[in-house]
């Protein structure tokens, strides 16, 4: 487990909420998440970008945007279009001009650096000020 400063709350309708109050105070261990995928590789959005990888939301949980948690899924498994991913939670991708974070699942056991994961993010995360922080 590592200190990454974010935790989770869950309201009375159930709904789970991801919030960064009390930054660098929270412990989580890596969750095991499933991700619906509805940008699989290959898709192309409105301004022309092309999704190297999976990308997708998290069901129930709530991102800064008020939508589903967003989720961009690494994995050498997973290098065709999916519907679906069952992985673990392995680092938040921190926009800091931007209101959401984005999640990294990959395979349960998988590590990636920060490094490996700018690199296979940057086709989106190049329009903003993000940081990663690993989950381990």
């Amino acid at each position: 487990m590592t200190i990454i400063g974010y935790f989770i709350i869950v309201n009375k309708s159930g709904w789970l909420y991801f919030s960064e109050l009390m930054k660098g105070l929270i412990t989580i261990e890596k969750l095991k998440l499933k991700v619906t995928i509805d940008r699989p590789i290959g898709y192309i959005d409105d301004y022309n970008n092309c999704y190297p990888l999976n990308y997708g939301y998290i069901s129930g949980i709530i991102g800064g945007d008020g939508e589903a948690q967003d989720a961009y899924i690494i994995s050498k498994n997973a290098m065709m279009p999916l519907n679906t991913f069952e992985g673990e939670l392995i680092a938040i991708i921190t926009r800091n001009d931007d209101i959401e974070t984005k999640w990294v699942v990959s395979d349960v056991g998988a590590s990636y650096s920060v490094n490996e994961i700018a690199d296979k993010v940057n086709f989106l995360e190049k329009y903003f000020d993000s940081s990663i922080e690993l989950i381990q």
